[in-house]
């Protein structure tokens, strides 16, 4: 989706004040797990298991299906590394790993709600 963006700003000349970063924040999105783990952090602090639980208990009434774990923790990974979400792990025999929003989550997750309410308006599922 990027890539066609970047050719039509190109080919028209349409410059978008801070393209390279509109272009990035697509990009931060494109996982299909991304803005259901971002918003399932909105609720708080969490941990893996609790996470997968409130994913899927949404996914049901989608097309999305169930998240695997696997599946979860390569997003988990992916928006760490993004720096959208913070790993924090507790040491201990019983080591809890907990997961929250960074600033930057919270804001990217703020930012893309009015393409969810545009998506809500104009999108219709085959």
């Amino acid at each position: 989706m990027a890539v066609g963006v970047v050719g039509i700003w190109i080919v028209t000349g349409w410059s978008l004040p801070h393209q390279r970063g509109v272009l990035e924040a697509i990009n931060l999105l494109k996982g299909k797990w991304t803005i259901p783990l971002l918003a399932a952090l909105a609720l708080g602090q969490r941990q893996n298991k609790d996470i997968l639980a409130t994913i899927n208990e949404t996914a049901e009434s989608n097309e999305n299906g169930p998240l695997s774990h696997r599946v979860l923790t390569d997003t988990l990974q992916r928006a760490t590394d993004d720096g959208l979400i913070e790993r924090r792990a507790e040491s201990g025999n019983f080591a809890a790993v907990w997961y929250r929003l960074t600033p930057k989550g919270r804001s990217l997750l703020h930012a893309a709600m009015p393409l969810a309410e545009w998506a809500q308006q104009y999108y219709q599922p085959n």
